[in-house]
């Protein structure tokens, strides 16, 4: 059965939801697929945020879900959206000869491994970006702006011990603080390669995530950060699930010829024992204290005595 946000759609979004490697499904049971989770699954600052530090749910997104890559090529996957013969570059391009304005929003993790795959989530906005609003600011911003301002947030929703000890069970992220992005744009189309090898904290843990993936299930949160109260409540651009994904469903990616891309570093095996050995002694927490900051590619929680996230 293929997966449906309730609405009726039009015919290119179905088609790309259903041209990736991995099947899109039901968010209760995709294994080896992808799904959108419930928003009310993540927490975001509510309306009262910098009083009282009260959370509330997300809601409904801001984005519609359009599609997912789950890819590897012989290098660094990157600026995809500018390769006018991959399939969503192509379905984009369709649309826009129709006359139509649709405007794409894609989030590519960059994974550390010798294969250099590449899960690649996309949304999509069929009206303009309301004046003012965050999204327009993210749109219109520089990169100072972008590297402060966009946060994911991970729930691990199932998986051994080992994985989401290293994680948390709810992960928050300032992207740009944490790890190299680069952000790609189109007329029609925002891009950011998110290069995880970047930082070697989240390398570790994407590493050792990446020897349990076909038992684990994420779901993934992309939010532009509210930091001032006239920007509350925040609010969720777009969410992705995937469950039990096996590196041998991904699709081959055909990195154009005139595209001089690097070689995705590899953790050096001793630093990675080192972080291993932390992870699997129980006395040893992989969560900061609430003063650390963001800037090694941590993932940490937001509570009461954290205002950096």
């Amino acid at each position: 059965m293929a997966c449906s946000d309730g609405e009726a759609e039009h015919q290119w979004i179905q088609n790309v939801k259903s041209g990736g490697a991995v099947p899109c499904l039901p968010p209760e049971n995709c294994p080896n697929g992808w799904a959108t989770p419930p928003g009310d699954t993540f927490m975001v600052r509510g309306p009262e945020y910098f009083a009282t530090k009260a959370k509330i749910p997300g809601g409904e997104y801001l984005l519609k879900p359009l599609g997912v890559d789950w890819i590897k090529g012989p290098v660094k996957i990157c600026e995809v959206l500018k390769n006018r013969n991959h399939r969503v570059r192509k379905a984009i391009d369709e649309e826009v000869s129709h006359g139509n304005k649709p405007f794409v929003w894609a989030f590519n993790l960059q994974l550390p491994s010798k294969e250099n795959y590449s899960a690649i989530f996309y949304f999509v906005s069929l009206e303009p970006a309301p004046e003012g609003s965050l999204m327009d600011q993210f749109l219109k911003g520089d990169d100072a702006l972008r590297k402060s301002r966009l946060k994911l947030i991970a729930n691990i929703v199932k998986g051994p011990w080992i994985v989401r000890k290293a994680v948390g069970e709810q992960a928050i992220c300032i992207l740009g603080r944490a790890l190299s992005c680069k952000y790609v744009e189109g007329s029609n189309f925002i891009e950011v390669d998110v290069d995880i090898g970047s930082s070697i904290v989240a390398n570790a843990i994407v590493h050792l995530a990446f020897g349990y993936v076909a038992t684990l299930t994420i779901d993934l949160a992309f939010v532009i950060e509210s930091q001032a109260e006239s920007e509350l409540p925040e609010r969720l651009l777009g969410a992705v699930r995937f469950s039990e994904l096996s590196p041998g469903s991904a699709g081959v990616y055909e990195v154009p010829s005139e595209e001089q891309q690097e070689i995705a570093p590899i953790l050096p095996s001793r630093l990675w024992r080192s972080f291993s050995q932390l992870l699997q002694n129980p006395g040893n927490s992989m969560q900061p204290s609430p003063s650390s900051e963001n800037t090694n590619g941590n993932f940490h929680k937001e509570d009461a005595g954290n205002n950096d996230n």
